[in-house]
């Protein structure tokens, strides 16, 4: 089932305002059970961790800056008599 337009702005709203912040949070505590690696190493982990985090949801997110698709096109005329 595809999601319409609106609802996949909405969802990504969501995703960016909720899931993105409490990702940060827990690939933190992940790095952080370990001991600390050197400072290339922990970019590394952090730049992937950045990347793979939006894979699942590339779905949602594309499309999502342009103009609504299931809008109707109008030609600037208004309304027909």
């Amino acid at each position: 089932m595809a999601l319409s337009y609106k609802a996949r702005r909405r969802w990504s709203l969501v995703i960016l305002l909720v899931g993105l912040p409490l990702y940060i949070v827990a690939a933190v505590n992940v790095v952080a059970l370990f001991d600390r690696p050197s400072f290339l190493v922990e970019l590394a982990v952090y730049v992937a961790l950045g990347f793979l985090w939006a894979l699942p949801f590339r779905f949602i997110f594309r499309g999502i800056g342009q103009a609504d698709p299931d809008a109707e096109k109008t030609d600037g005329q208004g309304p027909s008599a």
